[in-house]
């Protein structure tokens, strides 16, 4: 029954938001009738990409879930590049990181401590991801730090040759992480076969059938939503910081953000971390420097300076995510704390 409604609701907000985009109906409407298409057009990607890669081994699998984790946030910004809407990418950006190391991880945390009063998991590879992820804001430092010194050509370039850099960084991590240290880096208490067992219901074929359909899916509505944001920021007098690093980050990721809070409630709370700071370290490692080489194609290019602002959020949510998982326990303080950081964050975007 719950899947029933699930896929009703899919395909109802799926042609609810096709329809207000070329029936040209209110700007408003529209941008919520995609975010609610998003949402779940992105957890259909998350189901048929979990099925995909069950079928495809442990190996395979574990590089489809890595890639395809923000797909519906890479396409999102791809659509914001094209459009030359680079500060808000660049938001989107810093809000996913902060969102999934504050956010996800504290709602995690908190409510998965309210269930188990400590909660464990593998030390060190939440320690090696939280670590990654200080490496990643180094490496986004350095940018702005010398931006004022370089001429456009000159930052252009070398945002190319840090994008270039991270990616290879983050091939690099996933073969640390998957092949030469796979035994030390697995967590055995985040295994189920039970959570895997609908993926069993579809055979290889359709599964591979339902993420293209589930990507089609989300490039479709995403431009569909990208065309509403210019005028829903200036209907609502937000920030594009605010709109990018909070609402479309949160959109974007929202199916993801689900899975982790719900495993940590199954006291698999190992899983859940990965989940928030490994999410973070692929945006800043492959997501970032994608779209800055993805711009140079759409004859805009996008270099990798961020603001002061963005910069702070971040370096502040990954020495807190470096904090948290460094002794592999938690409880519902801890989550807590992250969240009410979250949120004083999100309320100094909101007044920037």
């Amino acid at each position: 029954m719950k899947q029933k409604l699930f896929y009703t609701i899919l395909i109802a907000s799926f042609l609810l938001s096709g329809t207000a985009h070329y029936s040209g109906l209110n700007t408003t409407l529209q941008f919520v009738f995609c975010c609610i298409a998003v949402i779940f057009a992105a957890g259909f990607m998350g189901k048929a990409t979990e099925s995909v890669a069950h079928y495809a081994g442990e190996r395979m699998g574990g590089f489809l879930n890595a890639t395809f984790g923000n797909a519906a946030e890479l396409i999102i910004a791809i659509f914001l590049v094209r459009d030359g809407l680079h500060d808000m990418v660049k938001a989107s950006i810093t809000g996913s990181i902060i969102g999934n190391m504050l956010l996800v991880l504290g709602l995690s945390v908190f409510l998965g401590g309210l269930k188990y009063k400590v909660q464990n998991f593998n030390v060190m590879l939440a320690s090696h991801n939280a670590s990654l992820m200080l490496l990643a804001v180094v490496a986004l430092i350095v940018p702005a730090i010398f931006a004022k010194s370089f001429t456009f050509k000159e930052m252009d370039m070398l945002s190319t040759i840090v994008a270039v850099i991270l990616i290879i960084a983050y091939g690099l991590w996933l073969l640390f992480s998957m092949v030469t240290h796979k035994k030390e880096l697995s967590d055995v208490s985040a295994r189920d076969p039970e959570d895997h067992a609908h993926t069993l219901n579809w055979s290889k074929g359709k599964s591979i059938f339902y993420l293209v359909l589930a990507t089609v899916m989300v490039a479709f509505i995403s431009e569909w939503l990208v065309g509403t944001l210019e005028h829903f920021t200036e209907t609502f007098g937000l920030s594009e910081l605010f709109v990018g690093a909070f609402l479309i980050a949160i959109i974007g990721n929202a199916a993801e953000h689900s899975a982790a809070v719900f495993l940590a409630m199954k006291n698999k709370i190992g899983a859940a971390v990965e989940i928030a700071i490994g999410s973070s370290l692929q945006v800043a490692l492959f997501v970032a420097p994608v779209l800055v080489i993805v711009s140079h194609f759409m004859g805009d290019p996008m270099n990798i300076v961020f603001t002061l602002y963005e910069l702070a959020a971040i370096a502040i949510a990954a020495v807190l995510a470096r904090s948290i998982s460094q002794d592999g326990a938690t409880n519902w303080y801890e989550g807590f704390l992250l969240l009410v950081v979250y949120v004083i964050l999100g309320i100094a975007f909101f007044l920037v």
